[in-house]
């Protein structure tokens, strides 16, 4: 592992073998689990700190607590333990002095040093890990564009040199040959043979690369420089006659001939080329200065869609044309009348108010039009499919964006390709790959060829030099685009490249540009493994990109996890100030692609079989990179977009019809099965905008063993703030402030804790003062507590709401002894704007591992005069969660789910409606499954009990004890006789980014109790804080036996690595009698004791958490647990206020979604739109007859389907949008095919059945 922050004069001065008791670059909590494991007072281990670069951490247990002292070297060298103010520390030359003292009794620690914790020894295992297969030896570093120094691909790999030059065939030669040379001097030799076989030695390679350089530039010196063309023929000529004792000195001379070429060779190809433009004819202007070609008119052909009990007013339907003209701002609605006369009206970009996607119906959509006198219409129409309607949102979006007076954009699409190209230099034709065509989710052809604004390429195995490549990229994007992309960075790691382009009229808002790369090869010293990174600012929104290259190998899944990790502390991105938080917490948009090389942990002939059938589900749900993230190992809260495509890696060169999947080696047959290696992922801040439209592989690049990967996003940014108003006077300032904040942090330390507060609408980060309260009933968990006193006031250098609602507020949790992080999060000041305190509550995590829980109150208080603000674009267009209510026309213009403040409601729903809102919840949970990000499953195999406590703290602020050997209490849940247990206001805890979703189901069968890891994934908003669908109340309570939830937030779920332990039994028949007294603050942990560990007692993770018995509470979603039982008897409101939600209530396992959404208001109010579409039906009813009469969605299909006994088709038609037997007349076989109908003769039934239908109806 690569060095961390030690490496002061301690250890200059340990030697090559260090003492067992010093552990280098091992992390504060590893440190402590070995103390722990150790188990005796007086067991101690020194390790690198984590604050301080050069300084060293010394551990000590006692007591169960482990103690942390801070070793600092001075201005001279001297190492001390940091002392109390006034006390004289002691100094020390080398850290065993200073050990060896603290070894004897009475110096100052809490106990005498006794035992040695000693590093565990690690052994490299993949000293043969260098490629995926096709090479025994590692890959070379690519020659770069002006120097060729590096090792040849043809070389042998015995004769290269160590990483430092001469190295290692010096060493030889002063080992041994040496002498011999020394003899022969001392009998009066005058030269030394031995040394200059030596150098020859050395310098072959050298020799070699320079004949390559040299015949290369023989070219540019005929064309330019004749007299200086010949000289390099003859040397080159020369040098293959030439050898032994004058290669040498050849190889100095052809140096020197290489230098004055170099240096005279520019100047008269300068001279040549200024010749030549005298003469030469007017070239048209430079690509860059042309605009990109014109996007052309688009027709979509649609059906409007009305309530079958309009249509006895309207008549029957007829087909609508909706024409977008991007250019010219307009939207033309056509539909034909009789006699084949057309009635059409054409809508303004600015009188296009708002897109309402329905999440029920994926190919529906409702546009709300202005009409005179202030008045607005809505009228929903029904596309080919759901790919056609987003086809069109994304037209009418860029349509706003271009007819905008906005002079900066608050959007921009990002294209990001990776791609391992197996050691062979790119096809020329890779157009499919910059246009997202292929398999998987992909872009409509009407809008494949709009240009993004952004396009980063991630390549692995990459041998061609950085200026050829970004030269290639260019060119294809002019191809396509008509645009001259601008590189903002190329970073290369060996043959890991990453490359930016940016369109030419984003050059200037491109900012802060930086890069860092991170060696994960053999012993962390090889390139051939590894991570390349970009980051830089987009006006006033942070992004980061990585692509790494990890260790290949079907079982090395821990080798891979291990990469991820030290690839996330290592890489040095983002700004300077953050670096006590992660790169996943340093930008608001991080996107990580590459070879991930994580692998199918299923036979080979099972995953043959399922790819032939196209089903992917059971693949994904074996798939090691999606399981481990279940288990919270790697990406936590990283999102990823629905897997659609067949694996792409280990494809036969040449094809993309056979997989390559054995290999014989010398070590016997090796097998690489079919896997989806290469991969997209992103994580972004809570309550920002980003969608992924399109994730894919491309079907027609066939040189590598790899298929290319794309992905294609709409994310949100924001620009440089001018405030209109100028600086804030005193009056006007904004306030950050804190009423008091909790936090559970796994640690068996006892220190005291402080916070850190920083953002960029600060001047600088902020401290608070240390906690005031602290507690635990777990020894390796601490309960810490401040109050507003210990708070500071935060004030933010703009003070309008404009600009505060786009900021975010990163805090890290620290130490008083060692200064070190304890977790990090991040939250969203959006959420928090208003006159009163408003509830957060999300999870800590640090170097990559979740390590607890924070909550507390906080509000932002901006004065009423800074209070203006606008809608962005991309809050344009809002999904229509709720469809069940009122007629289609009746519908007021919807929140803008996910992308604007929605305030809890300061009512609560009585605890008595719990389970009639559930119910509903559980109706309407199809619907709201669509647009969860893609969830990590939360269900868990009981085998997996030993990861259940990887974050014990969770447990202990849900008031579940979580050790392995920790059997439940009863003391834990109520019992027929208590009193007064503490009420049931739940907020769940913090959820993933990236978690996964099950896909929607359109039809009305409840959900299987084990959710499918792969599924719908639409966008991730938050990690915490109020999004997607904020609902406002979050409340779970118990009635009859049943256990009833709702959730308000899709963005947020309990950590999916830690199932609850079973419940006892009889727990449900004791749970219904408990009351809800009076609401009260946060429970003290001695009202939800934790039991001791009992010797001989497992966590036994069985489906007893997982099902419940008995009753018509269905227990197969996950609704009912201990750790929902807990979260019932631990969490309450805070005093002074009135009951309220939370502001961004995460949902528990498994709940429905969508309570409470009339409770809530939103910020700042917007005017619901007066008209409706049935106050216009007189006069609209000629243009509304198009809906159809067979309007009755899925029944309808179904029962058709039914009736020809092809039921089994129902879901596919559905999901593709097929939920209109009228609309189904105009369905083809591909269509059918891609809805899952492949046998010729059912397609044929069903053709035939509709062709009858419709002479029926004529």
């Amino acid at each position: 592992m690569a060095g961390g922050g030690g490496g002061g004069a301690g250890v200059a001065s340990l030697g090559p073998a260090p003492p067992m008791w010093y552990h280098r670059d091992l992390s504060r909590a590893a440190a402590e689990e070995l103390l722990a494991r150790a188990g005796r007072d007086g067991s101690f281990l020194v390790r690198d700190s984590e604050s301080v670069n050069g300084a060293y951490a010394l551990c000590v247990l006692f007591q169960k607590h482990v103690h942390t002292y801070r070793i600092l070297p001075d201005d001279e060298g001297f190492l001390a333990v940091q002392t109390s103010q006034g006390v004289q520390p002691k100094r020390f030359k080398t850290l065993p002095e200073l050990v060896s003292l603290y070894l004897q009794p009475n110096q100052g620690l809490v106990t005498t040093l006794l035992y040695t914790v000693e590093r565990e020894e690690t052994t490299i295992s993949d000293d043969r890990d260098y490629s995926d297969g096709e090479d025994e030896k590692p890959p070379l570093p690519p020659r770069s564009a002006s120097t060729s120094t590096s090792p040849g691909p043809d070389t042998p790999t015995e004769s290269v040199p160590a990483a430092n030059g001469l190295s290692t065939i010096s060493h030889e030669y002063l080992k041994g040959s040496y002498a011999l040379d020394l003899e022969a001097v001392k009998q009066g030799a005058s030269s030394l043979p031995h040394l200059n076989k030596t150098l020859v030695t050395s310098c072959k390679r050298l020799n070699g690369e320079v004949d390559k350089v040299l015949s290369g530039l023989e070219i540019l010196s005929k064309v330019f420089d004749q007299q200086s063309a010949f000289m390099v023929s003859k040397m080159i000529q020369q040098s293959v006659n030439q050898g032994g004792d004058q290669e040498l000195e050849n190889l100095v001379t052809k140096l020197a001939i290489l230098k004055d070429l170099l240096s005279s060779i520019e100047k008269k190809a300068l001279k040549a080329l200024q010749d030549m433009s005298l003469s030469a004819p007017c070239t048209p202007p430079p690509l860059s200065m042309r605009h990109s070609k014109a996007i052309p008119v688009q027709a979509f052909e649609v059906k409007l869609d009305v309530y079958l009990a309009e249509l006895t007013k309207i008549g029957k339907s007829q087909k609508y044309t909706l024409s977008v003209d991007v250019e010219g701002g307009r939207l033309v609605v056509m539909k034909k009348v009789k006699d084949n006369q057309e009635d059409w009206t054409t809508y303004t970009h600015d009188k296009i108010l708002q897109l309402i996607k329905s999440q029920r119906v994926q190919n529906k959509l409702g546009i709300v039009f202005e009409k005179e006198r202030d008045k607005s219409q809505r009228k929903d129409f029904i596309f080919a499919s759901a790919k056609k309607r987003e086809a069109f949102c994304q037209l009418l979006q860029l349509m706003k964006n271009k007819h905008s007076n906005q002079d900066e954009p608050d959007m921009i699409s990002i294209f990001i390709g990776t791609w391992n190209m197996g050691s062979v230099p790119a096809p020329k034709l890779v157009a499919s790959w910059v246009l997202c065509r292929g398999l998987g989710k992909t872009l409509d052809e009407m809008t494949v060829t709009i240009p993004h604004d952004l396009y980063v390429f991630g390549t692995q195995e990459n041998s061609v030099c950085d200026r050829e490549w970004v030269e290639s990229l260019r060119v294809i994007l002019k191809e396509q685009t008509e645009l001259d992309y601008k590189p903002i960075a190329v970073q290369t790691l060996w043959n890991i490249k990453i490359a930016v382009l940016v369109k030419p009229e984003h050059e200037n808002r491109i900012s802060h540009v930086g890069m860092s790369s991170v060696k994960t090869g053999i012993a962390n010293t090889l390139g051939n493994k590894g991570a390349v990174g970009v980051s830089f600012m987009f006006n006033g929104t942070s992004f980061g990109f990585v692509n790494c290259h990890l260790t290949s190998g079907n079982e090395k899944i821990a080798r891979r996890n291990q990469n991820y990790l030290d690839i996330l502390r290592l890489l040095s991105l983002g700004d300077k100030q953050l670096s006590s938080f992660d790169i996943s917490l340093r930008f608001t948009h991080l996107f990580w692609l590459g070879d991930l090389n994580y692998r199918l942990d299923m036979d080979i002939q099972e995953i043959l079989n399922y790819i032939n059938r196209k089903e992917f589900d059971p693949l994904l749900k074996v798939d090691q990179l999606n399981l481990e993230r279940e288990k919270n190992k790697v990406f936590l809260r990283f999102a990823e977009e629905e897997i659609s495509f067949p694996p792409t890696y280990r494809y036969e060169r040449g094809s993309r019809d056979t997989y390559v999947w054995q290999k014989q080696k010398a070590t016997g047959m090796r097998t690489n099965v079919p896997s989806w290696c290469d991969r997209i992922l992103w994580k972004s801040y809570p309550e920002t905008h980003i969608v992924c439209n399109s994730y894919g592989c491309t079907d027609d690049i066939v040189t590598s063993d790899h298929s290319p990967v794309f992905a294609t996003f709409e994310v949100g940014v924001t620009s440089q703030f001018v405030s209109k108003k100028g600086l804030p006077k005193s009056s006007e300032q904004a306030y950050i402030e804190f009423e008091s904040i909790e936090a559970i942090v796994k640690t068996a330390s006892r220190t005291k804790f402080f916070i850190e507060f920083y953002s960029t609408c600060l001047e600088e980060f902020k401290k608070s003062y240390e906690n005031d309260s602290q507690s635990s009933d777990n020894v390796n968990f601490l309960r810490v507590g401040w109050s507003s006193k210990q708070l500071t006031t935060l004030k933010p250098l703009l003070s309008d709401v404009e600009y505060l609602q786009d900021q975010h507020l990163l805090l890290t949790v620290k130490s008083l002894d060692g200064y070190e992080s304890y977790g990090e999060c991040v939250l969203a000041l959006k959420s928090m704007i208003g006159s009163t305190a408003q509830q957060f509550h999300t999870y800590l995590s640090h170097r990559g591992e979740e390590t607890g829980n924070i909550r507390g109150l906080m509000r932002v208080r901006v004065p009423s005069e800074r209070m203006g603000t606008r809608e962005r674009l991309y809050e344009w267009i809002s999904v229509d969660k709720d469809e069940t209510g009122g007629p289609k026309g009746k519908s007021s213009m919807v929140s803008r789910v996910g992308h604007e403040y929605v305030k809890p409601s300061a009512v609560r729903k009585p605890l008595g409606d719990l389970g009639k809102v559930s119910e509903e919840g559980e109706r309407n949970s199809k619907e709201e499954t669509a647009a969860r990000p893609k969830q990590d499953s939360s269900d868990s195999d009981p085998s997996m009990s030993k990861n259940s406590y990887n974050n014990p703290a969770y447990y202990i602020l849900e008031g579940v004890p979580n050790q392995s050997a920790a059997a439940i209490s009863p003391e834990l849940l109520p019992s027929p006789t208590s009193a007064s247990p503490p009420a049931v206001t739940v907020k769940p805890p913090p959820a993933s980014s990236g978690a996964r979703a099950k896909p929607p189901s359109a039809t009305s069968a409840p959900p299987h109790p084990r959710r499918p890891i792969s599924g719908h994934a639409v966008r991730v908003i938050s990690e915490e804080g109020s999004s997607e669908d904020d609902a406002g109340a979050c409340v779970a309570g118990i009635q009859g036996g049943n256990v009833g939830g709702t959730v308000g937030s899709t963005m947020n779920r309990p950590p999916p690595d830690f199932p609850p332990p079973p419940l006892p039994k009889g727990a449900l028949e004791m749970l219904p009698e408990a009351p809800f007294p009076k609401p009260r603050p946060y429970p003290d942990l001695a009202e939800v004791r934790i039991p001791a560990a009992g010797p001989g007692a497992a966590l036994a993770l069985g489906e007893g958490f997982r099902r419940g018995g008995g009753g018509s509470g269905a227990l197969d979603d996950q609704s009912c647990s201990v750790l929902q039982m807990a979260k019932t008897l631990s969490e309450s409101e805070f005093p002074g206020h009135p009951p309220r939600a939370p502001s961004a209530p995460p949902p528990l396992r498994g709940q429905p979604l969508g309570l409470g959404l009339d409770a809530c208001r939103t910020f700042p109010p917007r005017n619901p739109i007066p008209e409706s579409i049935a106050e216009d039906m007189p006069e609209e009813a000629l243009w509304g007859s198009s809906s159809s009469s067979l309007s009755v969605g899925e029944s309808s299909v179904g029962e058709w389907l039914q009736r020809l006994g092809l039921e089994r088709y129902e879901k596919g038609l559905l999901h593709n949008g097929w939920d209109d037997l009228e609309f189904l007349s105009d369905i083809t076989e591909e269509d059918l095919e891609e809805a899952g109908v492949h046998d010729p003769a059912h397609k044929r039934i069903l053709l035939e059945s509709l062709r009858q239908q419709q002479q029926q109806q004529k």
